[in-house]
């Protein structure tokens, strides 16, 4: 509404200042044309009453005065010229006339003689004014020529333009009044009609599947509007029952998903037990000298599975939920250490930057972060790696103590980066999935985080940080 105002006002201001220089012209053209009639109509006259022969050489003579009397009359200067364009007379008092006034161009005296009116009218300007100059013929009682008329005439717009700025100006008075009106009624229109808009807005925005959400009600609208609230209430009483079913099926699955993992788990460690057991009854011999290094053997072949067993169900318990946060005062470095001590790859490199980096941590939680740390790194080397190792650094960056684990296993994959931290996710042939994301939920229980930078075939480098403690250990 106010764009078209606005342009309504642009167009009608430009078509009045067109209509205005059109009258201008027009009525300056008209004006031309009587003051030319009125002036040879006197100069008939004093033709006519003259004493001297009427012919081209007596022209100075015949208006020796007359022409200053015409000119006053008319207010409008007369130049008088013979047939081959040489100035006989003119009314213009100067002592130096202008070379170019004293002789016609040859295009005048043509277009003069060669149309059926006899008449040329040229516009030039001159000092920033625009001059129009008439050529006509002067004849005798006979229809005789005896000389060429000229008629300088100054076209003068004062009055034109006054009155145009005049008019507009009252045009931009109406038309910001106009405006105003528009403005004020657009936006109570507008209002009106966004209203039930922004509520449905509003209503779509705070749109979530994990809680309830609120149906629309509006009071009055119109009719497409109350269809778009039954649809949206529609879809809400639709959305509702698709998050029941679907958080139903979630936990059915999440069920069934965990049951599968902790049944084929447990089942791994129960294999080589039952072999054992099986072997030990076939081969006991009590008379055998070396009975008690084997007995020896199988418990510790059966203990190593119990503890495997322990350690799964430990690992589902602490990943649905963890222990209560400890801040203890520990020295990170020789907690690490005592975590790489467990492993007996000889591949195994550890490196500090200092033998004492404080920082508060659960003792238990940080061996477990480097512990499954490291049996990721040594998983993901294959076994056809000449030179397998696995590089472990403490060092401190700013008021963060970093500890990086790097292999030169295979890498991870492109499209695996993103559910690398995801409960349950895997990319090996055996094992829970619970590693890493254990990891990181004991990394941010202590404002840490965890990182990792892959490159295929070549290895992998993970990164904790979490908080120093500028403390020193009693």
């Amino acid at each position: 509404m106010i764009l078209l105002v606005l342009v309504a006002s642009v167009l009608i201001a430009a078509i009045t200042i067109y209509q205005y220089s059109e009258e201008a012209k027009e009525y300056h053209s008209e004006r031309l044309e009587r003051k030319e009639k009125a002036i040879k109509q006197s100069i008939d006259f004093v033709i006519r009453e003259t004493t001297y022969p009427v012919s081209t050489e007596n022209i100075h003579l015949i208006f020796k005065d007359e022409i200053f009397e015409i000119d006053a009359i008319h207010n409008l200067q007369i130049n008088l010229y013979d047939l081959d364009g040489q100035l006989l007379k003119s009314s213009k008092r100067t002592i130096q006339r202008d070379s170019s006034d004293l002789c016609l161009d040859a295009e005048i005296l043509n277009t003069l003689s060669n149309t059926l009116e006899h008449r040329y009218v040229v516009k030039n300007n001159v000092a920033g004014q625009t001059f129009q100059s008439s050529y006509t013929y002067i004849m005798d009682e006979k229809f005789k020529t005896i000389a060429i008329l000229n008629l300088p005439y100054l076209e003068n717009d004062d009055f034109f333009n006054k009155e145009l700025k005049e008019f507009l100006m009252r045009l931009a008075y109406a038309y910001i009044v106009l405006i105003l009106v528009a403005i004020i009624i657009a936006y109570f229109i507008s209002k009106y009609i966004t209203k039930s808009l922004r509520t449905i807005s509003d209503k779509m925005n705070e749109t979530r599947l994990e809680k309830r959400n609120k149906k629309i009600q509006i009071e009055s609208s119109s009719e497409e509007i109350e269809t778009l609230v039954n649809s949206y209430n529609s879809m809400i009483d639709e959305l509702e029952a698709s998050a029941v079913v679907l958080a139903t099926n979630e936990r059915e699955q999440a069920w069934r998903e965990m049951a599968k993992q902790v049944a084929h788990e447990i089942k791994n460690p129960l294999t080589p037990m039952r072999l054992t057991v099986q072997s030990f009854q076939r081969k006991f011999n009590p008379e055998d000298e070396k009975i008690h290094e084997k007995i020896d053997e199988y418990s510790n072949t059966l203990i190593q599975q119990i503890d495997t067993m322990s350690s799964i169900a430990s690992a589902f318990s602490n990943f649905a939920k963890m222990p209560a946060q400890k801040s203890e005062v520990l020295n990170v470095v020789q907690i690490v250490k005592m975590a790489l001590d467990i492993f007996n790859e000889d591949y195994i490199e550890f490196q500090s930057s200092s033998e004492k980096i404080i920082a508060k941590f659960d003792r238990t939680q940080l061996i477990r972060v480097v512990t499954n740390l490291v049996k990721n790194g040594i998983q993901a080397i294959p076994d056809n790696v000449e030179s397998p190792k696995v590089e472990v650094r403490v060092f401190k960056e700013g008021d963060h103590v970093n500890i990086t684990i790097k292999d030169n296993g295979s890498g991870i994959a492109e499209d695996t980066k993103d559910k690398i931290f995801e409960p349950k996710f895997t990319t090996k042939s055996s094992g829970m999935g619970l590693g890493l994301a254990m990891v990181k939920n004991i990394v941010e229980t202590y404002n840490g985080s965890i990182t990792f930078t892959t490159e295929l075939g070549k290895g992998t480098v993970f990164t904790v940080s979490f908080p120093v403690q500028e403390a020193t250990i009693k």
